[in-house]
């Protein structure tokens, strides 16, 4: 096997997986341990948003550290704190996960960024998208047995199978991460160079002055919120559906997206131009599914589920879509911390699905809530395309009449 599909990928792709096993399990005791210590929606939303939170705002600085020092060093580092922070769940209660939360964001914003700029660079242009597919696939497959598992833990009544599973994957982790290589160009540290540590902070205006970077902000962004409320509350919201269970739903929603990027990473536009109608596509097929879990309250089990189905489709394909994307459009000498800024919308958006919709669904309903959702889905439907269009048609015009002067 090579390109993607080589070992040196397949041991990355491993210890994301490992990584991401822990927040599988938490993604489900954390609510319920937060509704049982007679925490509002509100609390449990803040606890559960502390992580990507705290994320969004190391993504950038992560970039930079990786470009400055390399992976390899920065990954090594960051485990050790990742392992301290799966302890702390153990012997503490809702302060202590807040706490344990952010230490965790830190931990992601470096871990993830390391391997990602490691896959991105390592790979040539026509597999990137391949790499950024398996790496995301891998970070999604412990949502497959995780919520299942973390409900059992929990019926079960007994904590220490929670203690021991966050000890095992705080050490199995370490472990894997310690012995992981990437190319030795990539593992080194880069050399000096004041124009990236100049646009580290000149970045941040991108945001809004990129208009490649804006609009997939934008959208990242909201798909983020709508994913992230439905990881921070159907937990609970799954007692309120007949027939409904968050670990059969988490397990759907899960096992789709990894099907779904095995089987669509060659077909994942890598080619650096805008598709307007597979992005609306996209945006169209995560409001429905956040109305089907609406409606559900209303119309069963088979809305429900069908919610997780459509879910995981979108969650499968916009993230390594538009990040590829990027990839191409991006100014290539501060493209690290750009990524990071975007990835860093992302980390917004799940944080916000808890801190922002956990107020609304005090207020309401979650079943109201989720109607939020698919309007704001519905919302980027029109965004994709009246936005988006126009300026890659523009750039597309202006590459033209370059070309033309030059020949």
């Amino acid at each position: 096997m090579s390109g993607a599909m080589s070992w040196p990928f397949l041991r990355l792709y491993l210890l994301t997986l490992l990584y991401f096993s822990a927040n599988a399990i938490l993604n489900v005791m954390i609510p319920l341990r937060g509704e049982d210590l007679g925490a509002s929606n509100t609390t449990i939303g803040i606890i559960m948003g502390a992580y990507l939170f705290t994320t969004m705002f190391f993504r950038p600085w992560a970039g930079h550290m990786i470009h400055k020092h390399g992976p390899i060093k920065v990954l090594r580092i960051i485990l050790i704190l990742n392992g301290f922070a799966l302890i702390l769940y153990t012997f503490t209660g809702l302060g202590g996960y807040l706490v344990a939360r952010s230490l965790q964001g830190v931990s992601t914003a470096f871990f993830s960024m390391a391997l990602q700029i490691g896959i991105i660079d390592a790979l040539p242009e026509k597999d990137r998208s391949q790499g950024i597919s398996l790496y995301s696939l891998c970070s999604y497959m412990p949502g497959i047995i995780g919520p299942l598992l973390a409900l059992g833990m929990w019926q079960a009544g007994d904590m220490s199978y929670f203690t021991v599973s966050m000890i095992a994957i705080a050490v199995l982790t370490g472990l894997v991460g310690y012995t992981a290589k990437m190319d030795p160009e990539q593992s080194q540290p880069a050399p000096a160079d004041t124009g990236q540590r100049t646009g580290m902070f000149q970045s941040f205006g991108q945001l809004v002055t990129n208009p490649h970077l804006f609009r997939c902000s934008v959208l990242m962004l909201v798909a983020s919120l709508i994913f992230g409320a439905v990881t921070t509350f159907i937990p609970l919201y799954a007692g309120q559906v007949a027939g409904g269970n968050a670990g059969v739903y988490l397990m759907i929603q899960a096992a789709v997206v990894v099907l779904a990027r095995f089987t669509v990473r060659k077909k994942i536009p890598s080619d650096g131009r805008w598709h307007s109608s597979y992005i609306m596509g996209m945006m169209l097929i995560l409001a429905i599914a956040a109305q089907c879990v609406s409606f559900s309250t209303t119309g069963g089990p088979v809305f429900f589920y069908t919610g997780a189905v459509l879910m995981g489709t979108a969650q499968a394909l916009i993230y390594p879509s538009l990040t590829t994307y990027l990839t191409f459009v991006l100014p290539k000498l501060n493209r690290n911390v750009l990524l990071g800024l975007f990835i860093a919308t992302a980390d917004l958006g799940v944080s916000l699905g808890g801190i922002i919709m956990g107020p609304v669904a005090d207020l309401s309903s979650y079943s109201f809530m989720y109607m939020i959702c698919a309007i704001l889905g519905a919302c980027m439907v029109a965004f994709a395309y009246e936005k988006r269009k126009a300026i890659v048609d523009q750039d597309t015009e202006e590459e033209r009449v370059n070309f033309s002067g030059s020949s």
